[in-house]
């Protein structure tokens, strides 16, 4: 799955991922264990969380943090504990409990989302604490990096012409696996959304709730959906926003999401032609064809970063494909792209790229998975795409041998390409992240669906650039008769944000139990960014 991200233009920077993000690889892991029954778990069920001030991080001062620790291995409890990072806004009166949030990536953190984006869900503080965390592998939760390997992924698989044989670019895949493991510790092997969803239920404990209730954006509402088939009945009021699919092999979903972006990029073009100041003129189909020259133009000449780095044109692919998660980005990507094109200055598109996930990569000594948070500054830059990497695959049971991927990869190049003439490339290495890894878990797609659980609401965006309106559709229909539609006919990635009639009928139904009828809609309510609210 390609990293598709929440609610907030902050957000989308960060999970979704950099030049690396949106179409990144794998660090696959062995599947995780699905069942209901196991080792006795009452020491960490019967745990409180302690909170207190965010230490080490620059956070609003109402922000309170604290921990929760999990196995590391489910299977064996006793073989190792990790400790997962949480943060919370407190209710403002009286609490009815809490509301866990996951802003997407996968790989996004949680405690960073919430200490930057808070006031989108402040509404939520007149009845709940809001809560939200890092997952297992992510932010200050043990994070997974794969070090200078980052760069090697990269480059094994963006057709650069020196690795034309494509059995060069399954051995450099293989390798850069092997250094994944290597820098990020005992922790890869137990990542995935099956273990996070267990995650969660010791959080639901340790807070204090009967039953989950659970906000979930893009990759979110995967991980809201597997708990939903573990826990049936530990769910509470559950909103699953920008749904994920359940089902559709990794080469689908980035074609899927070569499209989208595709037609985001052509409407914010023709956007963009409409004002004087477009840095690709005036007429949007030479538009096209200028963004397109521009990128074949810096991949074949980089320019450097503020870093000293080259920036390429795939790094220019990847910060354009952060900006087009929301309409409210595109003023501030038009101005990134006339300082690129006039000055050679790549600040404003870097900052599209949280983090500085693709400006350089730090070597890091493996995780940490002692018990301890990592400290914030301490946090591998290259964290996001490498925990993007390592979840993917660990969901994912295809595993095409090498002759199979040797086959086939003129061919997927071909059909990337003509999904989209810019993102193609780029988004082709979904195809291959997984290579060499053992095969993830089938759970996801033979076992989540038909769920005899409370009803959950399940908002689809219309013009959503990663998260088709179909997935919320098919998803809806897998789940069984739970699942509620919200039809949203807006633009953007996810609808909480975008959306005041989305906004509000969330909010009714987490904080009043008020659901709004299947297949209701909310309307475009100005899908188009004014420039005079620039």
């Amino acid at each position: 799955m390609q990293a598709k991200l929440s609610t907030r233009p902050s957000v989308r920077r960060c999970a979704v991922t950099g030049a690396l993000g949106l179409a990144l690889l794998s660090t696959g892991l062995p599947a995780a264990t699905a069942r209901n029954t196991g080792p006795d778990l009452s020491r960490f069920h019967d745990q409180r969380i302690e909170w207190s001030a965010c230490e080490g991080m620059d956070v609003p001062k109402d922000l309170q943090c604290g921990k929760v620790t999990v196995p590391l291995d489910y299977d064996h409890p006793k073989a190792g504990t990790l400790d997962l990072a949480l943060a919370r806004y407190r209710a403002t009166g009286e609490s009815r409990g809490s509301v866990l949030l996951n802003f997407g990536g996968p790989g996004g953190s949680g405690v960073s989302e919430l200490s930057a984006g808070g006031k989108d869900f402040m509404h939520l503080t007149n009845g709940y604490d809001v809560v939200t965390f890092d997952p297992r592998g992510v932010g200050r939760s043990s994070p997974v990096t794969c070090g200078p390997a980052t760069l090697d992924i990269v480059e094994a698989t963006d057709g650069d012409e020196k690795l034309t044989d494509p059995r060069d670019v399954l051995r450099r895949l293989r390798e850069a696996a092997a250094e994944c493991a290597k820098h990020s510790g005992p922790v890869l092997p137990h990542i995935g959304t099956v273990n996070a969803a267990r995650d969660m239920d010791v959080m639901r404990r340790a807070l204090g709730d009967d039953r989950l209730n659970y906000l979930g954006f893009s990759y979110g509402t995967r991980l809201g959906a597997v708990y939903a088939a573990r826990f049936p009945d530990k769910v509470g009021r559950m909103v699953l926003d920008g749904v994920d699919t359940l089902t559709e092999p990794l080469a689908e979903q980035g074609l899927t999401g070569a499209r989208g972006q595709q037609t985001a990029l052509e409407n914010f073009l023709d956007w963009c032609v409409e004002d004087i100041a477009c840095p690709f003129g005036q007429d949007a189909r030479q538009a096209r064809r200028h963004v397109e020259q521009v990128i074949a133009s810096l991949d074949a000449d980089p320019v450097p970063t503020g870093f000293g780095e080259p920036f390429s044109g795939q790094d220019m692919v990847g910060a354009i494909g952060q900006a087009l998660y929301s309409e409210e980005l595109w003023p501030t990507l038009e101005r990134a792209l006339a300082q690129l094109l006039e000055d050679g200055d790549t600040r404003g598109l870097e900052g599209f790229v949280s983090g500085g996930v693709t400006f350089p990569v730090r070597a890091r000594t493996p995780a940490d998975t002692g018990g301890g948070l990592t400290d914030p500054e301490d946090v591998p830059m290259d964290n996001l795409p490498a925990a993007l990497m390592a979840i993917n695959c660990a969901d994912d049971p295809d595993r095409p041998t090498a002759d199979q991927v040797a086959g086939s990869l003129e061919r997927l190049r071909a059909r990337y390409e003509e999904a989209s003439p810019v993102f193609g490339r780029y988004r082709l290495t979904q195809v291959l992240m997984c290579h060499g890894r053992p095969k993830g878990t089938d759970y996801i797609r033979d076992d989540v669906k038909d769920l005899d659980t409370s009803k959950m609401l399940l908002v689809g965006t219309r013009g959503d650039p990663a998260t088709p309106y179909r997935w919320t559709v098919e998803t809806a229909e897998r789940l069984g008769p739970a699942a509620v539609v919200l039809d949203n006919k807006g633009e953007g990635h996810t609808g909480y944000a975008s959306s005041e009639c989305v906004h509000r009928k969330v909010d009714d139904f987490l904080l009043y139990g008020s659901l709004p009828p299947d297949g209701s809609s909310c309307g475009s309510e100005g899908s188009r960014t004014s420039r005079d609210d620039d």
